[in-house]
C-alpha cells in the first residue's frame, strides 16, 4: 500500500510541475498583453479615441472587437484579425500606420500569437472605464430658453424678432433701413409665399386699403391661398430628391406625382411639421395607416434605382438605404453624416457604426408600388373581383370532383369490358381498351365520336365543366388587366415583419461586413427611446422631434429665415456641424426653434411670424453704411434682392401673361422644350403634349426626367433630384439672357403679355406702358422709363409697318415690348 500511494503522488506531482509549466509558458493578459496595447495602441483606440470603434484599453475592449468584427479567435492566431494587423496588413490596414511610429516588434507579436493560441484568456473581472461621448459645439447643446430683449427702437419692432434684430445692429453702430414702400411689400410676399406676382386689382385694393392692420389683413389672405401649398411644396421637393424617373442610365418613368399632390396638400392644410415629418419617414407604421399616411412615405421613395442589366440589385438597395440615412441627417438634423460610411467622421463626433446603427433605422423596410385607384375604378373592381373569386370556386370544385368522377368511370369501364369478356367477343373488348387509351391526353375540342359515347362523355365531363370555366376567367382577367393599367400607382415604404441584418461595411462597401449592428443613434445626442425591442423607423422618426433635441427645430426655422432672407441665421444651413458657421443671432435662431415647438410646429404660424416682422419689411436698398460695416448683410439692416428660381421666372411670365392655367395636382405635364434634347440620352423619353393646357401649368408640374430636366429649369440653376438639394445656388450667365429672349417658350408668353395690354388697357400707348409695367413689377414706371418705353415702341411700329399686316401691327409690336418688359432685372428679381 505504502508503495501503491508512494506512485501515485509521484506521478501527481509530475503531472502538477508539467500542468505548471504550461501555465508559466502561456502569456499573461496583463503582464504581457496590455502593455503592448497601451504603449502602441491605445492613443486611436482608446477611452478618448476610439478609431473603428475599437478600443484596446481593457481586455473587454479586445474581446468585443470594433468595426471590423472579432479581433480575435482563441486559439486561432492564424484566423484572428488582430494577427493580420500586425504583421501583413492582408485583411486590415497594418497597424501601427507608418506615420504613427514604430511597428511592433518580432517578440511583441510573437507575444500576442502565442497568448491567442493559449485561448487569449484575461481578467473576467475587468470594467471597461465608460466612453462618454461629450461636444461643447454649440449646436449639440440644448435649445435655450430665451426670452428677447427689450430694445429702445423708437417703435419699430413690429414682433420679437425685431428687437433681436434691432440689438445686433446697435451693437455694430448700423440702423434698420426703412420700411418698403407697399407695391413692393406686396409683390415681395407673393413671390416669396406663393411664388408668383399679385394681380393687378390686388395690388391696387392694398395699396389704397386705409386700415391700420391692411398688411396682417394682406398676408392672412395669402397663407389661405391654395398656392402657397405649391410654392412652399416646391422647396419641400429639393429636399425630398422628386423626380418623375427612376435615374441613372436607363431612367425609366416612374408614377411619384401623388407624393408631390400630398405634399402641397399638407402644406396648404398646415400639417404640423413634426407630424408632417413623421408620415413621410413612417407613415406606414402608424396604427392602422391611412392612404394618405402611406404615400406620404415616398419621401424615401424618391432615391434612384438602377435597372441596368447585370447590376447587383442588393448594391443598389444598399445605395439606397444609404440615401436614405445621409437624406433624413441633412434635412432634419443639418448635418453631413454620411461622411461617416466608410470611416468616423472626421469632424464631428458621429462614428462609422453610429452611421449603420441609423442605416439600420431604414434597412427593415420595403420597396413595394400602392395601387390608387379612382372612386370610379374601385367600383368597377369590386364587383369584378367578386366575380372572379366565383369563377375559381367553381373551378376548385370541379376539380375536387374530378377524383370521384374518375374512379366510378373507371368501374363502370370494367364492368362494360367484364360483360364483353363474359360474351365470348374479347377482341371487342380490346378494341375498346385500345381506343379509350388514344383519347386520353386529347384535347376535348380534337376528340372523335367514338363507342360508348356515354362513357365517354361522363369521363370527360371534367374538362367538359372546366374548359368554359377557365375561358371565363381568363376573360375577367383580361378585363382587370385592362382596369389594373388604368389605375395610377405610387411607390411607398412597407415595415418588413422581421428586419434585415445590418453590419457595419467596411470602407463602406456592402460586400465586406464587419461588426454586426442594431438601431441607434449618435450617442452625442440625447438617446431615442424604444417603444419594443428594438429602435423602429417611428420611434426615430419621433426621436427627430423630441423637445430634447437639439437640431431639428434649428435646423428647421434657419431654413426658413433663409428662404425669406437668402441666407439663413446659420450661413451652412446644412452643416451645423464643427466645419459649418456659427449663428449670426444665436439666441434669434433658438427662440424661434423653441417658438416653434412651443405653437405646435405649425410653418404657417412661423411664416406668418416673419413676414410681418419689420425686419422683413425692409426696402432691400443698398446703402453705403451698410456696405462698409455689412458688406454680407448678415445684420440684416435691410432686405435682400433675390434672384427668383427657375419655376418662379416661368409662372411669373405665365401670370403676367394671363395664361397661367392655376389647376393644382394631377400627373406631370410636357410643355414645348427644344429639339434635340434626348439625342444623348441612354433611351428616348416620352416628351408629348398632351392638352393644350399643358403649356401654362406652373413649373412644379413640369415631368422632371432626371437624365434630360426640362433645359429651362437647369439653365436657371434647378438641381438634378438625384441628392437633397436644402439650398439652391443662383448663378448669373449669358445662357440665362439668352432663353429669356428667344426661348420659344418665353416668345409665346411675350405675345400672350402683349395681347393683354392690347384688350385690357386703352388706346393710348402712355396706358399701354402702364399696364404693362403693373402686370410685370406691380408698379407703374417711373417718368423715365415711360419715355424710353414710348420711344422704343414708336422705333418698332416704324420698324414693323410694312413688314407685317395692318391689323396684326400692334400685336407684333406690344410683343416686342413684352419681351423686353420680361428680359429685364426687375422681373426675374424679388426686391
Amino acid at each position: 500500500m505504502r508503495g501503491w500511494l508512494w506512485n501515485v503522488l509521484a506521478v501527481g506531482s509530475l503531472t502538477l510541475l508539467s500542468s505548471t509549466a504550461v501555465i508559466a509558458d502561456a502569456p499573461d493578459y496583463v503582464r504581457d498583453i496590455e502593455p503592448i496595447f497601451l504603449k502602441h495602441c491605445s492613443d486611436c483606440h482608446g477611452v478618448d479615441v476610439s478609431q473603428q470603434d475599437l478600443r484596446l484599453d481593457s481586455f473587454v475592449g479586445v474581446k468585443r472587437g470594433g468595426n471590423g468584427g472579432a479581433l480575435v479567435v482563441p486559439g486561432k492566431s492564424g484566423e484572428s484579425l488582430l494577427i493580420d494587423a500586425v504583421t501583413v496588413g492582408k485583411i486590415t490596414a497594418k497597424m501601427p500606420p507608418e506615420d504613427y511610429g514604430d511597428r511592433l516588434s518580432a517578440k511583441d507579436v510573437e507575444l500576442i500569437r502565442n497568448w491567442i493560441d493559449a485561448g487569449a484568456s484575461g481578467p473576467d473581472h475587468a470594467v471597461e472605464k465608460p466612453k462618454t461621448i461629450t461636444s461643447d459645439h454649440w449646436a449639440f447643446q440644448p435649445i435655450a430658453n430665451v426670452v428677447p430683449p427689450v430694445a429702445d427702437d423708437a417703435g419699430w419692432s413690429r414682433n420679437p424678432i425685431d428687437r433681436f434684430i434691432w440689438t445686433e445692429l446697435q451693437k455694430a453702430g448700423l440702423a434698420p433701413s426703412p420700411e418698403a414702400d407697399r407695391p413692393t411689400q406686396i409683390r415681395r410676399l407673393y413671390l416669396d409665399l406663393l411664388g408668383m406676382p399679385p394681380a393687378v386689382s390686388t395690388v391696387d385694393e392694398f395699396v389704397h386699403d386705409p386700415t391700420p392692420d391692411a398688411y396682417e389683413q394682406l398676408v392672412d389672405r395669402v397663407l389661405a391661398s391654395p398656392h402657397y401649398g405649391e410654392r412652399w411644396g416646391r422647396h419641400w421637393l429639393d429636399q425630398a430628391r422628386y423626380a418623375d424617373s427612376n435615374g441613372y442610365t436607363i431612367d425609366s418613368a416612374r408614377s411619384m406625382w401623388n407624393y408631390r399632390d400630398w405634399v402641397i396638400n399638407a402644406i396648404n392644410d398646415d400639417l404640423p411639421f413634426d407630424q408632417f415629418s413623421i408620415e413621410q419617414l413612417a407613415g406606414d407604421m402608424l396604427p392602422e395607416p391611412t392612404r394618405e399616411q402611406l404615400i406620404a412615405t415616398g419621401f424615401h421613395r424618391n432615391t434612384l434605382v438602377n435597372e441596368e442589366g447585370g447590376t447587383d440589385p442588393e448594391q443598389f438597395r444598399v445605395e439606397a438605404v444609404v440615401d436614405r440615412v445621409s437624406t433624413t441627417a441633412s434635412v432634419f438634423m443639418g448635418l453631413t453624416v454620411g461622411c461617416a460610411r466608410c470611416h468616423d467622421h472626421k469632424y464631428d463626433p458621429v462614428s462609422q457604426r453610429e452611421f449603420y446603427q441609423m442605416f439600420a433605422v431604414f434597412n427593415g423596410a420595403d420597396e413595394p408600388t400602392l395601387q390608387l385607384p379612382t372612386e370610379q375604378q374601385a367600383s368597377e373592381e369590386a364587383p369584378l373581383d367578386a366575380e372572379i373569386a366565383t369563377v375559381r370556386k367553381r373551378i376548385a370544385d370541379v376539380e375536387a370532383n374530378s377524383a370521384a368522377r374518375q374512379k366510378d368511370w373507371e368501374q363502370r369501364l370494367h364492368q362494360e369490358i367484364t360483360q364483353l369478356e363474359k360474351s365470348g367477343t374479347f377482341p371487342e373488348a380490346a378494341g375498346v381498351l385500345k381506343h379509350w387509351k388514344s383519347l386520353l391526353g386529347v384535347p376535348a375540342e380534337k376528340r372523335k365520336p367514338a363507342q360508348l359515347k356515354e362513357l365517354q362523355d361522363e369521363f370527360f365531363k371534367h374538362d367538359i365543366e372546366r374548359m368554359p370555366l377557365m375561358a371565363q376567367l381568363n376573360e375577367l382577367g383580361a378585363r382587370k388587366k385592362q382596369l389594373a393599367a388604368k389605375v395610377t400607382t405610387t411607390l411607398i415604404m412597407r415595415e418588413r415583419p422581421e428586419p434585415r441584418p445590418t453590419h457595419v461595411h467596411m470602407r463602406g462597401d456592402f460586400l465586406r461586413p464587419g461588426a454586426a449592428v442594431s438601431a441607434g443613434t449618435p450617442a452625442v445626442l440625447p438617446p431615442a427611446q424604444r417603444t419594443g425591442e428594438r429602435l423602429s423607423r417611428l420611434d426615430f422618426s419621433k426621436w427627430l422631434f423630441s423637445p430634447e433635441h437639439p437640431l431639428t427645430a434649428r435646423v428647421t426655422v434657419n431654413r426658413a429665415w433663409q428662404t425669406f432672407f437668402g441666407r439663413g441665421l446659420v450661413a451652412t444651413e446644412n452643416d451645423f456641424g464643427l466645419q459649418g458657421d456659427a449663428p449670426s443671432h444665436p439666441q434669434l435662431l433658438d427662440w424661434l426653434a423653441r417658438r416653434s415647438q412651443s405653437e405646435g410646429w405649425s410653418m404657417k404660424s412661423l411664416h406668418r411670424l416673419i413676414v410681418t416682422s419689420a425686419t422683413y419689411r425692409q426696402s432691400s436698398a443698398a446703402r453705403q453704411d451698410l456696405s462698409g460695416k455689412d458688406p454680407y448683410n448678415i445684420l440684416v439692416g435691410r432686405q435682400q434682392r433675390l434672384r427668383l428660381e427657375a419655376e418662379i421666372i416661368r409662372d411669373s411670365a405665365l401670370a403676367s401673361s394671363g395664361l397661367l392655367v392655376e389647376h393644382i395636382g394631377g400627373p406631370g405635364v410636357y410643355p414645348p422644350q427644344p429639339e434635340g434634347i434626348y439625342r444623348f440620352t441612354q433611351q428616348v423619353k416620352y416628351w408629348k403634349q398632351r392638352v393644350p393646357q399643358d403649356n401654362y401649368r406652373r413649373g412644379i408640374y413640369t415631368y422632371f426626367w432626371r437624365s434630360s430636366p426640362y433645359p429651362f429649369l437647369m439653365t436657371f440653376d434647378a438641381p438634378d433630384s438625384n441628392v437633397t438639394c436644402t439650398r439652391r445656388v443662383r448663378s448669373n450667365t449669358p445662357l440665362q439672357s439668352l432663353t429669356l429672349a428667344n426661348d420659344a417658350v418665353f416668345v409665346d408668353l411675350a405675345n400672350g403679355l402683349a395681347r393683354r395690354v392690347l384688350a385690357e388697357a386703352s388706346a393710348d400707348e402712355t396706358a399701354r406702358i402702364d399696364h404693362a409695367f403693373r402686370l410685370c413689377f406691380s408698379r407703374s414706371p417711373t417718368v423715365d422709363e415711360q419715355t424710353r418705353l414710348q420711344k422704343f415702341v414708336a422705333g418698332e411700329r416704324e420698324r414693323l409697318r410694312g413688314q407685317v399686316p395692318d391689323q396684326e401691327l400692334d400685336q407684333a409690336v406690344w410683343a416686342a415690348a413684352a419681351r423686353v418688359l420680361m428680359n429685364l432685372d426687375e422681373f426675374v428679381t424679388r426686391e
